[in-house]
Formats: C-alpha cells, structure tokens, sequence
C-alpha cells in the first residue's frame, strides 16, 4: 500500500532508508570532523542522504518512476536510445552475446553455450561478482529479443531489447526493459545506489556507450585527463569501507579517516 507525508510517496526501501540514514550520518560526521570547503560539502551530502533515508521520498527516484518500497525487492527499469543505425544492424550485433560486455561496464562476460543458452558474469557491489545462466524466451529477428535468469543463479532476471525503427528515418530506437532482484535484496540496492550503480544509471551508460561504438565505432575515453576523478574513487572506497564496517557492527570513523591521506 502506498505511504505518503508532506514530503511525497513513499518510495524508497526500508532497508536502502536504513542504509541511506547511516551512511549519511557517517558523511556529516565526517564533513564536520574535516570542516574547510571538502567538509562542508560532505557534511551537506550526508544531509540529503540522511534526510532521503529518514523521510523514504527520493526526489530522483520521482522523477524517473523509481519505487523501491515494495515487499519484493525486485526493480524495474525502462530506457532508451536512438541510434543511426538499422534495426537489423543493431540486432545483429546485440544478437552475438559476447559483444555485450563491450558496452556493458558492469559485465565481465558472455559464455554462449547454444543457441538460446548464456552465462553471464557481472560485478557487484563491494567487489563481488554475480553470476546466471539465462535463456531467450521470445526473439523476432530484428526486432525483439526476451530473456530470463535459470535457477540457480545468483540472482533473478528477466528483460527484453526491442529495436524499432525511428520516425523520420533517424535510425533506430534500441529499449530496454530490466527486471531483477539484486543479490543482496534491498541491501544490495541501496549500497549499489550510494555508490553511484544504481541499474537506471547503468543502463543508461551502457545505452550510450552502444550508440558510439554503432555509430562511431569505438566508446571515447578520458586517459590522461584530470578530471578530480580520483577523488570520486577515493570516497566511493571510503564509502564501500565505511559500509563493510557498519555491517559488522564498527561505526568508527577510521574508514573516513583514509581520506586525510
């Protein structure tokens, strides 16, 4: 049943609001033990989570129909690119499997076993890997193809990639709808959220990444530019430290520490 305050529906998982109140408390109380500019901003990120985790509404998760708050823990995500290619093009490539992890960054690898038989291999949060077997349940070439996780995989997945032709001959539109439960349930989700891999975001690169390889042939990238980009590394692995130590019962600051170095 849906929940509603003054502040929206609710739509954020208990245990990802569980998640979302410690790790933000454990960025104010950083931000305040640092203060200066980086402090200030940490402390004020650690707010918002804070307050996200706190009231269950995500502003973000709003505006791009997210609801995490349901008893199964299962998401589902929906996006979609044009690209100017043709359907068939686009097809055959996504129909060769081990051209996925390509585009794909959180997939390390298709193994193709027959004609309609996968398994896959994914990072997961914390360092872990996933792995499935899936199989196609409904395919039309060049336009469609539908797939589903076997039991006994590490987790349930079902999706499908549609290819149709855009208005005005302005190539293809590529969708894809994702449902799955994360390995971890809600847990999983909430830490992949904070993190910066929540499935919508993921999904959304890897659309990205696929329109410039068909387009352009190969994804560009930033080697050898400074972008504070290893600042972002460093307080992602803070934060994945921090919630190592928050689930073995260590609330200390010595994980927020490492950022002085």
């Amino acid at each position: 049943m849906d929940q509603s305050s003054i502040f929206g529906k609710t739509n954020v998982g208990s245990t990802e609001r569980m998640a979302s109140t410690v790790g933000g408390g454990l960025l104010i109380a950083y931000g305040l033990h640092k203060r200066g500019p980086l402090g200030l901003c940490m402390a004020l990120l650690g707010g918002a989570v804070a307050f996200r985790g706190v009231t269950g509404h995500c502003q973000m998760y709003e505006a791009a129909g997210i609801d995490t708050a349901q008893d199964d823990g299962e998401i589902r995500v929906e996006r979609a690119v044009t690209i100017n290619k043709s359907p068939a093009e686009i097809y055959a490539f996504w129909r060769n499997f081990v051209n996925l992890p390509r585009f794909m960054e959180h997939l390390e690898s298709v193994t193709i076993t027959d004609s309609l038989h996968s398994h896959w291999v994914a990072k997961a949060p914390l360092g872990r890997t996933v792995e499935w077997d899936a199989e196609i349940i409904n395919e039309i070439r060049n336009e469609v193809i539908a797939w589903r996780s076997l039991p006994g995989s590490d987790i349930y997945c079902t999706g499908s990639v549609n290819f149709m032709e855009a208005t005005g001959g302005r190539g293809t539109v590529v969708k894809v709808v994702l449902e799955y439960s994360p390995p971890a349930g809600h847990l999983g989700a909430a830490i992949a959220k904070m993190l910066g891999e929540e499935p919508s975001i993921q999904i959304e690169s890897d659309l990205r990444h696929l329109r410039q390889i068909m387009e352009t042939g190969e994804i560009p990238t930033t080697t050898g530019q400074t972008s504070g980009k290893s600042m972002k590394r460093k307080i992602k692995a803070t934060v994945m430290d921090s919630a190592r130590s928050t689930a073995n019962g260590d609330t200390s600051m010595s994980g927020l520490e490492s950022l002085h170095a």
